[in-house]
């Protein structure tokens, strides 16, 4: 992918930016998961709780399928960055990550169903509830890694900034069935570019 601005609207980039090197900081500085997430959903919540920094270009939904879009991937693959861009009803299969990951609401609602995996392997849902803008939730294979999310919105796109332990686009994960048969995907990136955040030649 080529590091290119793609920016259909004034932004600022420079929100994204702080916030991709505090979280380079955080992973610098501890390799505990619960501290990873506490702290990181603390710098979530600041990045969030500002709507003007996103590019239009990554917060696009395509009418037939939710779409995932690389904002920044770290050099050593320890963690990125991406936006979740769901239409109106669209919705993801039954899921894990087999990473530790953080979501934040940016705009809209999501619909989050947890499932938990019975002795038997079949998968039981927990119930549901909802993720709304500003808030930010956490998964993980040692907290609950096995999830299904739709936009709760029926009516307007949703858009969600996710942080996960690696290069989520080049994680083999699976999908399931409620019988817990999985099926392995790798879920690449609908982009193919990337917002350029060291360009500090232009006041974003």
């Amino acid at each position: 992918m080529n590091a290119v601005t793609a920016i259909d609207r004034p932004v600022k980039l420079d929100r994204l930016r702080g916030f991709v090197t505090a979280f380079a900081d955080l992973l610098a500085a501890t390799r505990d998961e619960g501290a990873i997430l506490q702290s990181g959903a603390a710098l979530l919540t600041r990045l969030i709780a500002k709507d003007d920094w996103l590019p239009d270009a990554f917060a696009r939904p395509n009418p037939d399928r939710y779409q995932q879009y690389l904002l920044h991937c770290d050099s050593r693959e320890r963690f990125s960055v991406v936006s979740f861009v769901w239409g109106p009803g669209q919705s993801t299969p039954i899921h894990d990550h087999k990473v530790w990951g953080l979501v934040g609401v940016l705009r809209g609602v999501e619909k989050i169903e947890r499932f938990r995996r019975l002795p038997t392997g079949g998968l039981v849902n927990e119930g549901e509830e909802y993720l709304y803008e500003g808030e930010v939730d956490a998964v993980s294979p040692r907290i609950g890694d096995i999830h299904r999310v739709t936009n709760g919105r029926a009516d307007a796109p949703s858009v969600s900034i996710h942080v996960y332990g690696a290069n989520i686009g080049a994680v083999e994960r699976a999908t399931y069935a409620l019988d817990g048969a999985p099926k392995s995907f790798i879920s690449g990136y609908a982009n193919s570019v990337i917002p350029n955040l060291w360009d500090r030649s232009k006041s974003l």
